[in-house]
């Protein structure tokens, strides 16, 4: 039995003790508008009739997001200039 996109954030979640306004916060610093509600329907059980899947992009952008707050934006690239 894999794991599904919702049961990787869910435990992400859990693993970084993050509450919905932390979520929220993360998907903002990639520029990801995300809602609370959105994030309710992620977390329910797959038999409740307001669940939602989690997709590829969704996760890919909480996870972007979550890089940059634990390890801080990339710093700028310097241009090598050959000699």
């Amino acid at each position: 039995m894999a794991l599904t996109n919702n049961d990787i954030f869910k435990k992400l979640r859990v693993a970084h003790k993050l509450r919905d306004d932390d979520i929220v916060k993360i998907c903002s610093l990639v520029d990801f508008k995300v809602t609370k509600s959105e994030l309710g329907a992620i977390f329910r059980k797959e038999d409740h009739p307001k669940y939602m899947e989690c997709g590829d992009q969704f996760l890919r952008n909480f996870l972007n997001g979550l890089i940059i707050h634990l390890r801080g934006p990339m710093p700028p690239k310097k241009d090598k200039k050959p000699e």
